[in-house]
């Protein structure tokens, strides 16, 4: 598990520190430096599959993440040396540091240092295929789907906008879940199939999927269909049915069928979701962290938090694997800089500290209705 981050002129922050958990929310309002964090994660793991971090340097372009040129990615407010600092710890024990040369017009940004404290490094899940990265713009639904062998049976990724879900679906579907706690007690089986159809059904319910490979086309086809009384309605195409279950199928993909010791970094996963299913988004997140799987998830939804909080209070996780990092402006200063704060969750669900702008928009309206 990744237990520290540390930042040094990169993006938002001059110099910034979390200390991770099994399961990390990261929010805040926009612009305040939550995804840079995870795009440090990004550009480590991109810049290793491409082979330029060991020799060359960090590659801000690539098959993960776009930064542009040096100019882009070092900190407004950077110190005189114009490096930029990554430093990532594993279990207080294994850490990599890399030190890299800002330069402007570059897209490749030369190495001054790298630093591995232990070879085991490199067998991190950061850098091995026991990860899935879902960006915030996943596929919209569409009457077929790609396919890729490469990506589903050597790589075993979803895709970066979860575009090769359904082929794996029809790859794996018949496979159990690695993890049995993870399993829906409405499933008639560990198949993902049957799990995804019975958490599926915390959204829409009675919904059943139907996943088919061609594989002479490279191409998967998704359908839907509901239960109604003892009969199913005809397959429907993913275009009739809405936004929701086809945006959020790879986020529940992804972790049902994740692994103890996996990494799973998820961008707004309640996007075009129901408050209901955000907050059963968050009541899996949790069982999932609670098993072993690493989550660093960016949301700007209250119902996903709460459904932490509810699986914190029904001991579906304990409480200190849950870190919650708010990023806030300084708006009293002429400069561009974010502070972290960490509320606690306690075993209760309850938090300690609300800051302004956190979650709190909700009370704010109510107030003004009641003025």
């Amino acid at each position: 598990m990744i237990t520290n981050i540390y930042l040094q002129n990169f993006k938002a922050f001059s110099e910034a520190e979390i200390p991770p958990c099994q399961l990390n929310i990261f929010t805040g309002l926009n612009g305040m430096g939550k995804s840079t964090f995870l795009q440090s994660l990004l550009l480590l793991r991109q810049s290793y599959r491409q082979k330029t971090l060991l020799d060359k340097g960090l590659l801000l372009n690539g098959e993960y993440i776009e930064i542009g040129k040096g100019k882009d990615a070092y900190a407004m407010y950077g110190t005189a040396e114009k490096l930029i600092t990554f430093e990532v710890e594993w279990d207080e024990e294994i850490e990599l540091r890399g030190e890299f040369q800002s330069r402007d017009e570059l897209d490749l940004l030369p190495t001054h240092q790298l630093q591995v404290s232990d070879q085991k490094v490199w067998q991190q899940a950061l850098f091995q295929d026991r990860w899935q990265y879902l960006n915030t713009e996943r596929v919209s639904p569409k009457t077929f789907f790609p396919a890729s062998a490469y990506h589903i049976e050597q790589i075993h990724t979803l895709g970066n906008h979860g575009e090769f879900t359904t082929h794996f679906i029809a790859k794996n579907q018949r496979k159990d879940i690695p993890i049995k706690a993870l399993a829906h007690p409405k499933a008639n089986s560990l198949a993902l199939l049957a799990q995804l159809d019975a958490w599926l059904g915390e959204i829409t319910p009675n919904v059943r999927l139907t996943s088919v490979l061609y594989d002479e086309f490279e191409i998967a086809r998704l359908s839907y269909k509901f239960e109604v009384g003892e009969e199913f309605t005809e397959d429907m195409k993913p275009t009739n049915v809405g936004f929701g279950l086809t945006y959020v199928l790879p986020v529940v993909t992804a972790v049902l069928f994740a692994s103890p010791g996996d990494l799973l970094i998820i961008e707004n996963p309640e996007s075009h979701l129901h408050p209901q299913g955000q907050a059963r988004l968050g009541k899996l997140f949790a069982q999932a962290a609670e098993q072993g799987v690493q989550l660093f998830i960016e949301t700007h939804s209250d119902h996903v938090l709460n459904g932490v909080r509810v699986a914190t209070k029904q001991q579906l996780i304990s409480p200190e694997k849950v870190g919650i990092f708010f990023f806030e402006r300084h708006w009293e200063t002429d400069e561009h800089c974010t502070d972290i704060i960490q509320p606690i969750i306690d075993e209760n669900g309850r938090i300690n500290k609300w800051p302004p702008g956190f979650f709190d928009e909700w009370g704010n309206q109510l107030d003004e209705l009641l003025k």
